[in-house]
């Protein structure tokens, strides 16, 4: 299926809230952390409390519940772990992963998930390494004869436990809550969400940052996830 014609069955669809009905869109506020935000330059963005202090005041003044964005953004941020980047020594800008192919919803740990669409349990893991998802959930989905993914990372541990590949989840069905920094990756409580074309034989994980170099397969392949998010 093409781009464009992905785009169209996607913006047809219904899709449940993520974070819940309960959540007006005059709640969401856009957030910027790419580095053309000159604000960040006086944070310390590889500290979760520091970003964390930073993104809840920014909350509090736009009078906002949660703050959202991060689609193609090319972040810092990731510098700071080697999951991301091996020593410059070794790579090159163009190899370095530092564009988000996600959208984050930041809002506070123990907020519930919902499933935005009907589909079955495909995976699930917890991706421990520095920086890394977290606890995380793939579901997959099945609609109109076409088949996709949608990763949902920086979970609680709860979320992954009893988890059975293949079970039914049914749209809106609460299938998870976000962690806190201590499990999550160490980032400020956040949920990445991503929609996946083709899963790549991935299990309970699938990359979330591009480099520059491989950023034209990964925008085909994960395209904007405010396609059903609709902020």
């Amino acid at each position: 299926m093409s781009f464009s014609s992905f785009e169209t069955f996607f913006k047809s669809l219904n899709p449940f809230p993520v974070l819940g009905k309960h959540i007006s869109k005059e709640s969401y506020i856009p957030l910027d952390l790419s580095i053309h935000n000159t604000e960040l330059q006086t944070v310390d963005v590889s500290s979760s409390s520091d970003l964390e202090t930073y993104i809840w005041q920014y909350i509090k003044t736009q009078n906002a519940r949660v703050a959202y964005g991060g689609y193609l953004e090319q972040r810092g941020i990731y510098q700071r772990s080697d999951y991301f980047n091996a020593s410059q020594t070794e790579q090159n800008q163009q190899e370095e992963r530092n564009i988000h192919l996600g959208i984050d919803l930041w809002i506070k740990a123990g907020s519930p998930i919902y499933a935005p669409l009907r589909g079955e349990i495909h995976s699930f893991k917890n991706n421990t390494n520095y920086g890394d998802y977290g606890p995380t959930i793939i579901l997959k989905h099945h609609i109109e004869g076409k088949t996709f993914y949608t990763l949902y990372g920086h979970l609680s541990l709860d979320s992954i436990e009893d988890l059975k590949v293949g079970v039914e989840v049914k749209q809106g069905e609460q299938i998870a809550t976000l962690g806190k920094a201590e499990v999550n990756g160490d980032y400020p409580p956040h949920l990445h969400f991503q929609i996946i074309k083709d899963i790549q034989n991935n299990a309970g994980d699938y990359p979330g940052v591009s480099s520059a170099k491989d950023l034209e397969f990964y925008k085909e392949n994960c395209p904007d996830a405010n396609w059903l998010l609709r902020l």
